[in-house]
């Protein structure tokens, strides 16, 4: 029996010395029995294993229960590394003492294989594509795939990729990628010969290069003559290859959406086994769920920084010069999976030296979420220019969602709120305008959280708008609050990114930003950085939009007003009046300029319109000129024809004057004309 069983098994004594051998066990290690005859275990098996199965046959006999457990190593120099399962099983006298160990071993290298390519095939599902940035998805690959596979990994991806350009199939020549990871089971990677981020180049000849432009994987030993044809192109690598005993590579497309997207390298130098036709296999698995975990953070990134873009190129860039507030302003993008929201914000010169304070927020994100955010910025300024007072801005605004709301061909309903609008055609917005010459604000709010209101003297309280319904909702009113802010005050409007979050719902967030609030920095800019570092966390999970500005006053010595009658006379008094005025003011220079505005805009009221007819005269960074009267027909711009008397008015204070416009009341209207200053007469 012994001489004729190829299974691996052996006797020994309760000394551990060898009694036995069958023939499968001869073969396996290389020994006679003759050798192996009263030899101690540490004698016969090799040192990686002998102590495996040392320890098991001693607890065999400290037990007297059969064991079984797995050992992986070489039978003999210069066999295959595989995996057995040894069996220990006593064996009793009569009486029931072990006075032998019976050892058996069975070669489970392929069932053991299998398992682990199975396990490391669910750990790379588990592992890769945990996050959708495209460094770290490749750097998650490398980890994976380091001391199970292979001893060193290298991910190269298109240069392409990481400007925002989409691949283009490879042709022939050398090519140069950019490192995206690596990793080794050597401390520090010292294999590398580029950092992750550096560009690597590939000799046409090379591998990696030929694998890009033919889509094939490939198998290669160092002694290959393409891998000598490469070392020999570059003698750095061909040093490595030599100082750590590279001997065995693979070279895996990472191939998605039928675009290769890169190459990854494979290399063994610390294993003695070779890469295997089954190894290559496994690695192209890899590989493939790598590149379209690479290619879903591609995208991702691509689509949030186009989506980023749009939304900054719809933002304001530089905000225009206006008399009324000091502003700040903080704009963070969201850094979460759902991408950029709507979040927008606006400062808007009104005539009069006022000003439109807008903050607003498209509920969805992506793309459409900016572009609809464009839009109602653009409706926002379009509306504001006409002078409509804050309510009907917003009813104006509302209609525009419910119309663009009724074009969508294939709105997605937000069911789960009963709602059956597209989710980013619904916004919220608030709208503020802050008039210097009075010290008053009058605000109307769509749904929108309220202003922040601080004090010269530190106290703060949040404005008390009326609350109206969202944007696009429609069938409901908006109304207005009119409060009066001391020179100094300061007005903090926000999107709900701000006060909203997992830590806290909306009333605790405004708790929290009052507080902050009561300890105001020295400037705008500080005041901002001091509440966003004290209310958001490192990525914010929503877009927030902060909009500070601290109210500034026009006093007496920069307004002057004139009640006029309406009287043809009056025009030459307020001629008169003005250049007192002016003089006064030391604008000489516009002297003429603005006697001609007053002349032509106070005979207009008189002629047109009805008392009581009212002129008055803004210094600020500019010259505003008004003259109101209580009819409320406005005028209109047309050319004259060459034979007709009048109508050539409105075409001179177009020309004459930087900017002009109407402005309309409860009663009558107001039309007014901006005269741009020297730099030097401008006051702050």
């Amino acid at each position: 029996m012994f001489d004729q069983c190829r299974l691996p098994v052996m006797v020994f004594d309760s000394t551990l010395r060898a009694v036995r051998a069958t023939a499968g066990a001869q073969h396996e290690l290389g020994l006679s029995e003759e050798r192996m005859a009263g030899r101690s275990v540490t004698e016969i098996l090799p040192p990686h294993i002998c102590h495996e199965v040392e320890d098991g046959m001693c607890r065999v006999l400290g037990t007297g229960e059969t064991e079984r457990f797995p050992v992986r190593g070489r039978a003999r120099p210069g066999a295959p590394e595989r995996v057995w399962s040894i069996t220990v099983s006593p064996l009793r006298d009569p009486a029931g003492r072990v006075r032998h160990l019976e050892v058996s071993a069975l070669d489970i290298t392929e069932q053991h294989l299998a398992r682990e390519r199975l396990a490391l095939l669910n750990d790379v599902s588990a592992q890769i594509g945990s996050t959708l940035d495209v460094m770290r998805t490749a750097q998650e690959t490398a980890d994976v795939a380091v001391g199970r596979l292979a001893d060193f990994v290298t991910i190269d991806l298109r240069d392409s990729l990481f400007r925002g350009v989409e691949p283009r199939p490879s042709r022939t020549g050398a090519v140069t990628l950019r490192r995206a990871a690596q990793q080794s089971v050597l401390p520090g990677v010292p294999e590398a010969l580029v950092a992750p981020g550096d560009l690597d180049d590939y000799p046409e000849s090379s591998p990696p290069a030929r694998c890009l432009a033919t889509g094939r994987p490939s198998l290669h030993r160092t002694l290959d003559g393409a891998v000598r044809a490469w070392q020999e192109a570059d003698p750095r690598r061909s040093g490595v290859v030599r100082a750590f005993g590279i001997h065995s590579l693979m070279v895996i497309p990472l191939r998605a959406r039928g675009v290769i997207l890169g190459v990854a390298v494979f290399v063994r130098h610390r294993r003695e086994d070779p890469f295997t036709e089954d190894d290559l296999s496994l690695a192209e698995e890899i590989g493939a769920r790598a590149a379209v975990a690479v290619d879903n953070a591609r995208r991702y990134t691509l689509e949030r920084e186009t989506a980023l873009a749009l939304q900054r190129s719809l933002l304001p860039h530089r905000l225009a010069a206006q008399d009324a507030v000091e502003v700040a302003h903080r704009y963070l993008p969201a850094r979460t999976r759902a991408g950029l929201g709507g979040d927008w914000f606006d400062v808007i010169p009104l005539s009069g030296a006022r000003v439109a304070l807008v903050v607003g927020d498209v509920v969805g994100h992506g793309l459409r979420a900016s572009a609809t955010m464009g839009r109602l910025r653009t409706a926002v300024r379009t509306l504001a220019d006409v002078d409509l007072p804050p309510d009907e801005l917003l009813t104006h605004l509302d209609d525009l969602i419910t119309h663009v709301s009724a074009e969508e061909e294939t709105p997605a309903p937000r069911r789960s709120a009963g709602l059956e609008v597209p989710t980013d055609l619904i916004a919220t917005c608030l709208y503020v305008v802050y008039d210097p010459v009075s010290g008053r604000c009058t605000a109307a709010t769509a749904g929108h959280p309220p202003p922040a209101v601080v004090t010269p003297a530190g106290g703060v309280d949040f404005a008390a708008i009326p609350p109206g319904p969202p944007l696009g909702l429609g069938g409901l009113p908006f109304e207005t609050l009119d409060w009066e802010v001391p020179a100094g005050g300061l007005l903090v409007l926000y999107t709900d990114g701000l006060v909203q979050g997992e830590e806290h719902d909306p009333g605790g967030g405004l708790d929290r930003l009052r507080r902050a609030l009561e300890r105001p920095a020295r400037s705008l800019e500080a005041t901002c950085d001091h509440l966003v570092r004290t209310l958001l966390p490192s990525h914010p999970g929503d877009d927030v939009v902060l909009l500070a500005a601290r109210a500034r006053a026009l006093g007496p010595d920069r307004v002057a007003t004139w009640d006029l009658p309406s009287e043809p006379a009056a025009v030459a008094r307020a001629r008169s009046g003005v250049l007192d005025r002016l003089a006064e003011w030391h604008l000489d220079d516009v002297a003429f300029t603005a006697e001609l505005l007053v002349s032509e805009l106070v005979t207009n009221a008189i002629r047109y319109g009805r008392p009581p007819v009212q002129l008055r005269l803004i210094h600020g960074t500019s010259l505003i000129v008004e003259v109101y009267d209580g009819s409320s027909t406005a005028p209109h711009l047309r050319r004259a024809r060459a034979f007709d008397e009048g109508g050539r008015g409105l075409l001179l204070v177009a020309q004459f004057a930087q900017r002009w416009g109407t402005r309309h009341r409860a009663e009558g209207k107001t039309i007014w004309a901006e005269i741009e200053l020297p730099v030097r007469q401008r006051q702050p």
